[in-house]
């Protein structure tokens, strides 16, 4: 196959009503023309939390290696991944702080989620018309609002 034939687009989002508080996340995954929709709740979480689970979710859904387009409008997800995870490793799970990294079981899940793929991890403005990244939301807020 072709390399464009074996990428995968994916638009996550996530968030929590009050924050902290009970949160819904959102993964759309698109290969080709045939869309994936995943959600789900926490009833007590973070909107970080909300965030990271959206990709892991969407990441461990994938059946085989490839390449992967994520979108979020997680600055934390983003630069966790592209940025900060290689010098949380080095320090033993610790942040520039000195101090344990949050919700490490969570990047420890989109790292092996992730490993077997070539990601970029692309940010998108929230709530700023991106037509997918809006779908995102509205199912991430409709899982958090239903409790599902």
């Amino acid at each position: 196959m072709a390399e464009e034939q074996r990428t995968v687009e994916i638009w996550t989002d996530g968030g929590c009503k009050p924050n902290p508080g009970p949160g819904g996340w959102a993964a759309i995954l698109r290969f080709g023309t045939v869309e994936k929709e995943l959600s789900g709740y926490e009833a007590a979480t973070t909107n970080n939390r909300m965030e990271l689970t959206a990709a892991c979710a969407a990441l461990e859904a994938l059946t085989r290696p490839c390449t992967v387009i994520l979108h979020t409008d997680s600055e934390y997800l983003r630069n966790g991944m592209e940025r900060w995870v290689k010098g949380w490793i080095r320090n033993n799970w610790r942040n520039a702080a000195r101090e344990p990294v949050r919700n490490y079981e969570l990047w420890q899940r989109v790292l092996a989620a992730a490993k077997p793929h070539k990601i970029e991890w692309r940010w998108v403005r929230g709530h700023a018309g991106d037509a997918m990244n809006e779908r995102a939301d509205r199912l991430a807020t409709q899982a958090r609002e239903a409790g599902r």
